[in-house]
């Protein structure tokens, strides 16, 4: 039996330099265990390989690396998504039993995120990474939905990526604290996986599977507490989200949860 590995992330010396450019100041200023870090999100080779040898992984479906760039300017983040996609898909081309990829899509700019997600999947990517929120506005909102249908008709997965909630979210829920405890807490310690549970249940509420009933989600770290309150999200009637089926039907049927 062969071990993949899903949530695997990747990124470019470039991304760093950009919208993942407060990630190297932490680094930097730490040091030791996180400078190795970004040395090995970086390697698509040798090392990566030697360590997948070593843990007994087969394959790693891999993606760009947080914050993605969902939250860069349109522009901005075309070029990037192209670039970095463009890092993927040479390591895959290298290494293509070792490798496979998701595309980074530039999502505040959904004609192209197409054109992108499109091309991608013509060399083989398997899916779509989408790093939460752009600026505030989720996948419900109708603006992003080209993507989605996009992505169904294609037959291929998005992989929903925690990012921090909208600043003032964060400044209400986990504000008063010092710079690093607010900044870990809207994080990776809690408020990444409330913020993607949330996103996710907007996704279903705003009807878009009703409207791409073939659409597939997956999500990480055990579903974001998702599977945990299935019988509270239905104490919510069909009636009342006036969707076809309880919330809990489409987070069954169209969202896979990995660990």
């Amino acid at each position: 039996m062969r071990t993949i590995t899903l949530e695997e992330h990747f990124a470019s010396p470039e991304f760093f330099d950009g919208p993942a450019r407060f990630v190297k100041e932490r680094a930097e200023k730490i040091g030791d265990r996180y400078l190795q870090v970004l040395d090995r999100l970086c390697d698509l080779g040798a090392k990566r390989l030697s360590e997948m040898d070593a843990a007994g992984i087969d394959m790693q479906v891999l993606s760009l690396s947080a914050p993605g760039v969902e939250q860069m300017e349109a522009a901005d983040a075309i070029a990037m998504a192209r670039d970095t996609n463009d890092y993927l898909a040479d390591a895959v081309k290298k290494h293509p039993t070792r490798f496979a990829g998701l595309a980074a899509l530039p999502t505040g700019s959904p004609k192209q995120a197409v054109e992108e997600l499109q091309r991608r999947v013509q060399q083989g990517f398997k899916g779509a990474v989408i790093n939460g929120h752009n600026h505030g506005r989720y996948l419900d909102n109708q603006f992003f939905w080209p993507i989605l249908e996009c992505a169904e008709a294609l037959n291929v997965p998005i992989y929903l990526h925690p990012t921090p909630a909208p600043q003032a979210v964060i400044d209400v829920s986990y504000g008063g604290f010092s710079p690093m405890v607010t900044d870990m807490l809207a994080g990776g310690a809690w408020g990444w996986h409330i913020e993607t549970a949330v996103h996710m249940i907007r996704i279903v509420c705003g009807g878009v599977f009703d409207r791409f009933p073939k659409l597939q989600f997956v999500i990480g770290h055990m579903g974001e507490g998702l599977p945990f309150f299935f019988q509270r999200l239905d104490i919510i009637p069909v009636a009342t989200t006036k969707l076809k089926r309880p919330i809990t039907a489409y987070l069954k049927e169209n969202v896979h949860y990995t660990f």
